[in-house]
């Protein structure tokens, strides 16, 4: 039996439409705070698979009232607030691995 890791990296080289961290706890039926740990160690072991030729691709976190579009995370999360307009209506990352 493979680990979840390699089931999550195995779905996510699958879909065709980036999921949620929600999403993938939901499939996985896991909590979503370790769903965004197994991201951060599948995005660098993709890297050193495939040396750099595929990668887990995170479409940012934006928020839903004002546009703001959070490009600058080192991790992969969902923020807490808005940096411009204050407010908690954050559409969360989501993820897919692809070829680069």
């Amino acid at each position: 039996m493979s680990s979840i890791r390699q089931r999550i990296t195995k779905m996510l080289s699958e879909i065709e439409e980036p999921l949620t961290a929600e999403d993938i706890a939901r499939m996985f039926e896991i909590d979503v705070n370790e769903v965004y740990e197994h991201l951060g160690h599948i995005a660098k072991s993709i890297r050193r698979m495939y040396s750099g030729k595929k990668a887990l691709v995170m479409v940012p976190p934006r928020c839903r009232k004002c546009g703001y579009i959070f490009k600058d995370l080192e991790k992969p999360k969902k923020p807490s607030k808005c940096p411009r307009c204050k407010s908690e209506w954050i559409e969360p990352p989501r993820f897919i691995i692809k070829n680069i």
